[in-house]
């Protein structure tokens, strides 16, 4: 008798299932299987191994059927989803469940209900020559006898020839000749209609391409990277905003599909792919494949079976999710703005990170993975100062264009001197004014969303606060709302504090649409619009903000982080941050790192052009350091202070942290199973354990939060750090007086 190891898209371990008499399988396939109590729910699962050992104890239920007619999952896709669930400390099941795309892993309360919940890919109709048409030989003859008699059949036919592609067929959608010609060459029998699964444009365009001309120290720098590419299979590029890292991309991924392989470009967020797809796709054509949330279930499905059924010559751009696509014929991949937290993956589970998965995959599937930033993660620096991955450089900008001016403008002493207008200092209000009668554009950078972070009643204190977490409630006053940025509460904004019922609520702070009405105010002429995930609601949305800004019909664009990152805008003269002071003191030991990176990259939109650009930073800590490794554009000074502070106090990349993170509605029970944890810990770790401690906001949607820290030393096994842990973990969810509490676990926490 045959069994199988199935993968379930559950939190849950392997299930043994016994192979159905007649049924073919091998690893990686997709079947269905009965699951529960009663078996009356279907599953889709992964075939993981094949053997003959029957299970010690326990019902054994059958494969029902297999799904598709090719393994789902090859062989280097299983040891990668096999290193993640080891390395973040995840089940094969939680991979699964966020590997594939909904649509693909169908489940149901019955056969009937699965049955109805299976993806069907969309059917065309193809057309291939046949007859005289296919001969070479008859052909010209029979064009001529339709040029005569038929001209519309002959000019059908032409376009059929013209099109058909390398596998002898052509998508009847592609072509735009007369509908009845071609119903009319079908009948006579010189062409062949059939049906297929249609899930891409068929045969890719020979690999002729028209890239960009690199200048010489981009020349150089490509240089460098496939030198390293040589004898390691990462490389870090460090070159500044705006130098032309993509173009330099664009020329290493044409050596790649020119070889009939496959390249893979990750970018941090999906509001850059639209931009960067679109300068692709002028260079790629049908190549470029996109891939992220925002696509529809049927979108991804497709793009996972056209993947799956492709062989290769694809570029493929992406978010994080994209690492799990099926590249079979994967040559590179290149991995943008490599330093952003974006790669991070939050919830659910599993807490994986891209770019370390890239440079896992590079090793696994024997390809070599691109790394870059213009201020790139302190991690993947000091990998490339010690030499273990290799590194390259770009000092100067593309083109015409030059780094800009930076100017630090003091809020405080703004204040005492009374010019300070609401949320602005007169240097920003008086540049702001300057370029827009020069025709210029400006960019506002404020990082909290929203018009107020919270609104307080002046006579009695009191803030209204989320039900479900510990949190206060953001006010967006375009909709009239108080919001919880965890849960997604909602609340209409009272007339009058409900508390003392004396006075109405005073918004405090001020957040992107609060910028945004009170610009508006000041630049009545001005054309200012917002871009953050509140006036983002599609993609169609961001891009139609991002090409009116482009386009130059806005001249102010007020926006949180997704302004910082990749933009190309050649109008921007001036950008303006308004509030760096909550980016300098997050209680965070990567806080002077993200701010630096952040300012960086914000302080990068001005100047692309041949106008130079000027950044104004307000600021209520003008001598702070991370303000003058900014001003002076001095990377290397931040990495060797940050470096030494963390060394010092044992911190990344001088130590491997991983972060547990318990949840229980009940408190008492909470810091019960945190302090056994503890406790427990301590005894095999010692003092590398911290806490546990409760989070800033430690509530959220109903559950209370503890946390605790393993800090593991760089030099000692990091494996045998996750076993002992694995192995506690699994002793206290055994005792039962700690059922029910929830514990994650983050390895390398961003």
């Amino acid at each position: 008798m045959l069994y199988a190891d199935i993968v379930l898209p559950l939190a849950q371990p392997l299930y043994t299932f016994a192979v159905a008499e007649g049924l073919t399988l091998c690893e990686g396939m997709a079947v269905a299987v009965p699951f529960g109590r009663t078996g009356n729910n279907i599953y889709t699962g992964i075939v993981w191994r094949l053997h003959d050992r029957k299970p010690d104890s326990g019902r054994v239920r059958t494969i029902s059927r297999t799904l598709y007619e090719t393994p789902l999952v090859d062989r280097k896709q299983q040891a990668f989803w096999e290193w993640i669930s080891d390395y973040y400390m995840c089940t094969l099941g939680e991979v699964m469940r966020f590997a594939l795309p909904s649509l693909i892993k169908p489940s149901g309360s019955g056969e009937a209900e699965f049955a109805a919940d299976e993806f069907c890919p969309r059917r065309e109709l193809f057309l291939s020559l046949d007859g005289e048409a296919k001969s070479g030989a008859e052909r010209p003859l029979l064009l001529e006898r339709l040029g005569r008699r038929a001209p519309r059949q002959r000019e059908a036919l032409e376009q059929v020839v013209a099109l058909t592609g390398a596998d002898g067929m052509v998508a009847r959608s592609c072509l735009t000749a007369d509908r009845a010609a071609l119903a009319a060459l079908v009948r006579k029998g010189w062409l062949i209609q059939t049906e297929r699964v249609a899930l891409g444009p068929g045969a890719l365009p020979a690999a002729c391409f028209h890239l960009p001309e690199l200048s010489p120290a981009q020349l150089e720098a490509k240089a460098k990277i496939e030198e390293g590419f040589a004898s390691r299979s990462t490389v870090l590029l460090r070159g500044v905003t705006g130098s032309g890292k993509t173009e330099i991309y664009m020329h290493l991924i044409a050596d790649v599909l020119s070889r009939g392989e496959q390249a893979l470009l990750l970018v941090p967020e999906i509001a850059l792919t639209a931009q960067l797809i679109a300068r692709l796709e002028r260079v790629f054509g049908p190549r470029v494949i996109a891939y992220h949330s925002r696509l529809t279930d049927r979108k991804r499905a497709e793009t996972y079976l056209r993947l799956h059924n492709g062989t290769g010559g694809e570029l493929v751009v992406g978010v994080r999710s994209a690492i799990f696509l099926p590249l079979r014929k994967l040559g590179l991949i290149v991995v943008d703005e490599e330093h952003d937290a974006s790669y991070k993956q939050t919830e659910p589970p599993p807490y994986y990170q891209a770019r370390d998965c890239a440079v896992m995959m590079a090793h696994l599937f024997g390809c070599r993975t691109l790394l870059g930033s213009a201020t790139p993660s302190l991690e993947s620096y000091l990998n490339a100062r010690s030499g273990k991955y290799g590194s390259a450089l770009l000092t100067e900008r593309y083109g015409e264009s030059q780094q800009p001016q930076i100017l630090v403008s003091d809020t405080i002493r703004a204040v005492k001197r009374g010019e300070r207008h609401t949320h602005f200092n007169k240097l920003l209000l008086d540049r702001i004014e300057e370029t827009l009668a020069g025709g210029g554009q400006v960019m506002l950078f404020q990082n909290r969303r929203g018009f107020a972070p919270y609104i307080e009643c002046r006579e009695c204190g009191w803030t209204p606060r989320c039900p479900n977490c510990n949190v206060t409630l953001t006010l967006h006053k375009g909709a009239n709302r108080m919001v919880c940025h965890y849960c997604g509460h909602t609340e209409s904004v009272p007339t009058q504090c409900p508390h003392c019922r004396v006075t109405a609520l005073t918004p405090m702070g001020f957040g992107t649409e609060k910028v945004e009405e009170e610009i508006a105010r000041i630049f009545p002429q001005a054309r200012v619009a917002r871009l953050d995930r509140d006036s983002v609601t599609s993609e169609r949305a961001f891009r139609q903000i991002v090409e009116t800004f482009a386009q130059g019909a806005s001249d102010i664009l007020i926006g949180t982080q997704m302004i910082t990152k990749g933009f190309d805008f050649g109008g921007v003269e001036l950008v303006g941050v308004l509030n760096a002071d909550n980016m300098l003191n997050n209680p965070d030991f990567r806080s002077s790192e993200r701010a630096y990176q952040l300012l960086t990259q914000v302080a990068g939109r001005a100047g692309r052009r041949e106008m130079p650009g000027v950044v104004i930073i307000q600021t209520a800590e003008p001598d702070h350091p991370v303000i003058g490794w900014v001003v002076s554009d001095n990377y290397e000074a931040m990495a060797g202070e940050v470096l030494a502070q963390r060394k010092q106090y044992f911190y990344p990349p001088y130590a491997r942290l991983v972060a547990l993170r318990l949840r229980h509605r009940d408190p008492g029970v909470l810091r019960r199973a945190a302090t056994a944890l503890g406790g427990a810990l301590r005894e095999r770790f010692g003092r590398r354990v911290l806490g546990p401690t409760a989070p800033p906001v430690d509530r959220v949607r109903g559950e209370y939060l503890a946390d605790l820290l393993l800090k593991v030393e760089a030099g000692a096994s990091f494996e045998r750090a996750r076993r002992i842990l694995r192995e506690t973990l699994e002793r206290l969810s055994r005792m039962p007086e700690y059922k029910g509490v929830k514990i994650f676990c983050d390895v390398d926490p961003q």
